[in-house]
């Protein structure tokens, strides 16, 4: 056997005995009303897709298939998701992915913390017999294969692996942010610190979490119950795990994102936090580039999603005053653009838009119809919106603000209840 064939066998081993818990149950409440009726990894991203296929992709396509998602504020559609589009792993196997809402077996009490959602989880994952645990945050959209950063964790001999990330320092106040040696051991390390430390020799940029972690089963296990039983824990890895490892003086590496991540040839590594709705907005509309840093249409790392089954999209009417276009823009199944014009914007599935409007720099998400001669720029729009006949939004900030969200970057959040119409219901 090459060596080669040896390495892939080993890595192959390794994540077919891992297990990976997808902690799901924030609201992101910096996404505003757009996280009123749905978990923040439940909003949709890309066209297609909701956030948290990206991280379930991860795993899959790394050969990590025994999977649990945490589950808490308002998971109704995030679980329907799940149960949809990804039934597809196959138990008789050992492949699974498993929806665990806060049973309160250990206690009676929601998740308190990222700690402490996986500490009330425990006899399910021991269910399992994993010999590693990945621990994974679900409200990100990046390529990483896991594998690379197991590989990592098992060479170094390491007690718990931190995946990091250099963000610049402006920004490094909402990440735990680290400092390293030489060898990549942690050395320092501060939850969302007031003034995070650059890294050495570059002012500028800072060394921070990506909030994913490995460890070894035993040893979690140890730790989280440890933690479980201290009074004053906030049950959380930021805050409570790393810092007491760091003081005890176990072994912690950092991996660097861009050792494990997935690429384009000559691309750059890409992660966003799309937390806010100026990052959500940005981060939808780099896609609308020639080539945008995500490359949605790699076969060899597909995001995986549910598909529903629609039509393709529509375009009609070609008069010059009445003609349905869509220029640098991603159109999805079920759309009809009737005699109006769409640029640099997303329509998600079964998007109406009537004749005569222009929709510019917007993301708009599925099952909404808009009117005739309307205007719409730099702006998201949500779920199940009906924009009334020649309503204009984009062009005047005052006006905007008064009836909805206006970011301080100028993008428009419209929901239907600013709309006045009582759709949420309709559970999504």
């Amino acid at each position: 056997m090459s060596n080669e064939a040896h390495e892939q066998r080993i890595a192959s081993w390794m994540t077919k005995n891992t297990y990976a818990m997808v902690l799901a149950g924030g609201r992101g409440s910096r996404l505003h009303q757009l996280t009123d009726w749905r978990a923040k990894p439940a909003v949709p991203f890309g066209g297609k897709f909701r956030i948290v296929d990206f991280v379930l992709s991860n795993c899959v396509n790394s050969g990590i298939r025994r999977i649990g998602v945490a589950t808490q504020y308002k998971s109704h559609s995030l679980i329907q998701h799940i149960q949809r589009g990804w039934s597809f792993l196959n138990g008789k196997f050992g492949e699974f992915i498993d929806v665990l809402p806060a049973q309160q077996w250990v206690q009676e009490s929601w998740y308190q913390g990222t700690a402490d959602a996986v500490f009330q989880n425990l006899d399910i994952l021991r269910e399992s017999k994993p010999d590693y645990v990945l621990i994974l945050a679900g409200d990100h959209v990046y390529k990483m294969d896991y594998g690379k950063m197991l590989a990592c964790h098992v060479e170094n001999r390491a007690d718990m692996t931190v995946a990091c990330i250099e963000v610049p320092v402006a920004d490094a106040k909402g990440f735990g942010v680290m400092a390293v040696d030489a060898e990549s051991r942690v050395i320092s390390f501060k939850e969302k610190p007031e003034h995070p430390a650059p890294i050495p020799g570059n002012p500028d940029i800072a060394l921070a979490s990506m909030g994913i972690y490995i460890f070894n089963t035993d040893f979690l296990t140890e730790q989280l119950e440890r933690d479980a039983a201290d009074p004053n824990s906030s049950h959380d890895f930021g805050k409570d795990i790393i810092p007491h490892l760091m003081k005890a003086g176990y072994r912690v590496i950092a991996q660097s994102f861009n050792d494990s991540c997935v690429a384009m040839d000559g691309g750059a590594p890409y992660w966003r936090d799309v937390g806010t709705i100026d990052s959500y907005w940005e981060a939808n509309m780099e896609l609308t580039k020639v080539t945008p840093d995500l490359n949605m249409y790699d076969q060899d790392w597909p995001i995986w999603t549910y598909q529903e089954q629609l039509p393709p999209a529509k375009f009609v009417f070609d008069d010059d005053a009445r003609r349905g276009m869509a220029v640098d823009a991603l159109v999805s199944g079920g759309c009809i653009i009737s005699g109006s014009v769409v640029r640099r914007s997303l329509l998600y599935s079964n998007v109406r838009v009537h004749s005569f409007s222009h929709i510019e720099d917007s993301v708009i998400l599925p099952d909404v119809e808009i009117g005739r001669n309307v205007t719409l720029k730099r702006a998201v729009v949500d779920k199940n919106c009906t924009i009334p006949e020649g309503m204009t939004v984009g062009v005047n900030r005052e006006d905007d603000a008064k009836r909805f969200f206006v970011t301080e970057q100028g993008i428009t959040l419209i929901t239907p209840e600013m709309l006045g119409q009582d759709v949420h219901n309709n559970l999504r």
